[in-house]
């Protein structure tokens, strides 16, 4: 591993640990040169995932890009770094055993949907406004109707 200080190509790993609910290791690295400490991470990765956009362009499957949308829903709400990262986990989990390379990028964002309705109404609704492109006002207010019949129990109105 390189050395991201100084750029030395035989940094140490002084520290191994599992991290992420066992689907990462943590490890910690030192460079014997600068003698510079940083942290990398190493996950599984089942197959190399190619992600087709709305536009037909294709573009390698980012992780961190998912996580950052997740982040930017569940911003200012009660919903823990730990639980976001359950979730990209278990997205990416699911996109690696479905057996395809091509994911289109419609069905990533209904496996973020899925996971943000039961999370979170307002991160939900957040991402959905991206995602859904709304138009008008109707078209939002339509959807948040949807949701808010979905969030009552049965037998209210």
């Amino acid at each position: 591993m390189k050395c991201p200080f100084c750029g030395c190509d035989d940094t140490q790993v002084k520290d191994s640990r599992n991290a992420d609910d066992n689907t990462a290791i943590r490890r910690r690295r030192e460079c014997p040169e600068c003698g510079s400490r940083f942290t990398t991470f190493e996950r599984v990765q089942l197959r190399d995932l190619i992600v087709v956009k709305k536009n037909g362009e294709k573009v390698m499957f980012d992780r961190d890009k998912l996580a950052r949308s997740i982040d930017l829903a569940v911003r200012k709400r009660p919903v823990s770094a730990e639980r976001v990262e359950k979730i990209v986990n278990s997205i990416q989990r699911r996109l690696e055993s479905s057996g395809e390379t091509e994911i289109p990028s419609t069905v990533i964002g209904e496996y973020v949907m899925e996971a943000l309705s039961t999370l979170d109404h307002i991160a939900y609704i957040r991402f959905a406004s991206v995602y859904r492109d709304f138009r008008e006002v109707k078209d939002f207010e339509d959807f948040v109707d949807t949701i808010d019949k979905m969030a009552k129990p049965q037998g209210e109105n």
